[in-house]
């Protein structure tokens, strides 16, 4: 599965697994059945409660690195490069600073796309 898959199962459960980014061919919703995703989810309550449970401090509303660690998700610079490509990120990726903000705005807006709800102060 695609980080991006990952990132979007832990948040939306198991319907968004085979879930691709919005705007690709394949449906671009958050369930693997083709159809949009019946309710909205709460995505800063769902990350908080990740982050609660961990015994580090995760700004995951800023970084994509924070965000992926408070999913259990691989934050290595190869698997953001890997999310990076999935998400067709324009710029240099050995830029790895330029590609995080990116990425963050980008999974922000993906989440956003999908069904998710986020805070006012978050929505890009």
């Amino acid at each position: 599965m695609s980080i991006f898959g990952k990132i979007m199962g832990a948040i939306f459960g198991t319907q968004a697994e085979a879930a691709t980014p919005a705007g690709e061919t394949g449906g671009g919703t958050a369930t693997s059945s083709g159809g949009a995703v019946a309710s909205s989810v709460d995505v800063a309550a769902i990350l908080d409660k990740a982050v609660a449970a961990k015994k580090e401090k995760l700004e995951w509303r800023t970084s994509i690195v924070d965000l992926m660690k408070a999913l259990d998700v691989d934050s290595s610079l190869s698997a953001r490069k890997e999310l990076a490509k999935d998400l067709k990120y324009p710029g240099d990726a050995n830029d790895s600073a330029a590609m995080n903000i990116w990425l963050h705005k980008q999974m922000m807006a993906q989440l956003a796309a999908n069904g998710g709800k986020l805070p006012p102060d978050m929505k890009h």
